[in-house]
């Protein structure tokens, strides 16, 4: 409701899976994060990101694990893929997010941190949208990884072709 009295509206549905990472893509802007809080919401899946874990201390740590955040500790011996992997792995039902850009700036090309997550896991991607142009926030398709990361990439971007950010001076053209 709230998505609609502002102009946006939800395409898509959750995959009917218990576990995977969603892709946040393009991303341009802080409403973003709050958009992709709000598609959680309106199609009734918990949403995880990753944060700092530095953020979930008092006094607003309580919001950021409320909002689904995950802290991940920087200065740990694992490193953030075992530490995602491992989150999936101490879950039922588990949804991280994550932009593939890894800043709300034009880049040319993505990080794969996310890739490597979901192979690590053992889960799917799910590709989410934040689409400025038409004000949609949304999810596609359901994209099971392959051996071939090159490959892949290059089919989860092509989704993304055509769909512009908030600010579409700053979506990336890969």
């Amino acid at each position: 409701f709230a998505l609609r009295l502002v102009g946006w509206r939800v395409e898509g549905r959750m995959p009917d899976i218990p576990k995977f990472v969603m892709i946040g893509a393009p991303h341009t802007s802080n409403w973003d994060f709050v958009l992709m809080l709000a598609l959680g919401f309106s199609l009734r899946a918990k949403l995880h990101y990753m944060g700092k874990a530095e953020l979930f201390r008092p006094p607003l740590g309580w919001f950021f694990h409320w909002c689904g955040g995950v802290p991940v500790h920087r200065d740990k011996s694992s490193g953030l893929v075992e530490q995602m992997a491992d989150a999936f792995q101490r879950s039922d039902h588990f949804i991280l997010g994550i932009s593939p850009e890894g800043t709300r700036n034009k880049v040319t090309e993505w990080k794969t941190g996310f890739y490597h997550i979901a192979k690590k896991a053992g889960v799917p991607l799910a590709l989410g949208f934040v689409d400025g142009r038409n004000k949609t926030v949304g999810i596609g398709p359901t994209f099971h990884l392959t051996e071939d990361m090159q490959a892949d990439m290059k089919t989860i971007q092509s989704f993304y072709a055509g769909i512009v950010g908030i600010h579409p001076h700053r979506t990336s053209k890969l």
